[in-house]
């Protein structure tokens, strides 16, 4: 009995010097052992894919949006949210208020560098707080969940609807101008217009994050080619000694006047901030964030100020403040008789401006 008392007990690899303890000990290995066997089936079991294709989900693999966005697709999210109707409308009221044309390249040219600073302060952000959300998810790690949800409800039912609605008219406005030369597109079929543009991007988001970044790539690089035919026509321009309207005469002594024109063109550069939105999705976002927001707002500066000089090369001040939209009168001037690509290029531009919000706005 002594002998037993003293006796080893084996259990599960294991051992304890009291035979008391063995019975649980024994539950103890018996619980285990089920645990481990309950664990095998649990693993067993999320080893099946619900249909054919799905990726198989680790153990314990919290639930996210997975990175799928390269360098290349973060470039064209931040490019096509900032190149929308801006450039083709805003350098008739940057000129308003500047006063010359010299000036007005100028405030451009500032504007983008501002855009560029506020983008990596966002960046700095967006590296050390990597939550899908931007605005929103600084603000409740910052501030807590009151202050986050205000913004929140400001952003989603104020904000982000009104800038697609607006976006969308002008897409409609521009997709039906060549069918309206001379006189004013119906309002009714603009609004039908516009709500099934909205329609349409809203299915494609919805339905598919690569349909969604494709689409943006696709229209980012209609606008951008747009623009190059704009530039390069510009480059023949001056080729031609069309430099008569490059100086700063009768420029805006106010400068308080001459700060309002900062208005139209940071408006132009709207939508820097857009890829913070989705930096889950976004592959080494701490390399690929900083990159993506330098390459695109110096490409949309160098576009911007090159575009510009090509509308001037044409156009007169007087001409430019007198254009709703000077791309289009740029394009009546050189273009005829395919001047009705322009306006279409613009609704294409438009397009993408509003995937580009509807892509960030679900995030």
């Amino acid at each position: 009995m002594l002998a037993t008392w003293h006796r080893r007990v084996k259990c599960g690899g294991r051992s304890v010097g009291s035979p008391s303890l063995c019975g649980a000990v024994v539950l103890s290995c018996n619980r285990s052992s089920l645990a481990e066997t309950m664990t095998e089936e649990k693993r067993d079991y999320q080893e099946v894919p619900t249909k054919e294709g799905d990726e198989v989900k680790a153990e314990g693999e919290v639930v996210g949006l997975k990175p799928k966005m390269t360098l290349f697709n973060g470039i064209t999210v931040i490019v096509g949210s900032i190149i929308g109707s801006g450039i083709f409308i805003s350098p008739s009221v940057v000129l308003q208020n500047t006063g010359s044309v010299g000036m007005s390249l100028v405030v451009w040219i500032i504007s983008g560098l501002f855009s560029m600073v506020g983008a990596y302060c966002y960046a700095e952000l967006g590296c050390m707080i990597q939550k899908t959300g931007a605005d929103y998810a600084y603000i409740m790690v910052t501030f807590g969940p009151l202050l986050a949800f205000m913004r929140l409800w400001v952003e989603c039912i104020i904000v982000r609807p009104c800038s697609q609605t607006i976006v969308a008219l002008t897409f409609s406005i521009y997709i039906m101008k060549p069918f309206f030369p001379d006189c004013e597109t119906p309002d009714s079929a603009e609004r039908l217009l516009a709500a099934v543009c909205i329609l349409v991007l809203t299915f494609v988001n919805c339905w598919n994050v690569k349909w969604a970044t494709r689409v943006q790539d696709i229209f980012t690089g209609a606008k951008l080619f747009a623009l190059a035919v704009i530039i390069i026509t510009g480059f023949v321009q001056l080729g031609r000694g069309q430099t008569q309207y490059f100086t700063f005469d009768n420029t805006e002594p106010d400068f308080t006047k001459v700060a309002l024109s900062f208005y139209s063109g940071l408006f132009a550069y709207n939508g820097w901030n857009y890829l913070n939105f989705v930096i889950e999705e976004l592959k080494e976002p701490v390399k690929n964030l900083p990159k993506a927001i330098y390459i695109s707002i110096s490409l949309v500066t160098i576009v911007y100020v090159l575009a510009n000089v090509a509308f001037y090369t044409t156009l007169s001040p007087y001409e430019v403040l007198g254009s709703e939209a000077v791309a289009v009168s740029f394009a009546d001037r050189l273009y005829r008789p395919v001047e009705f690509l322009i306006p279409i290029f613009v609704a294409l531009s438009t397009f993408g401006s509003v995937n580009g919000i509807l892509f960030t706005s679900s995030r």
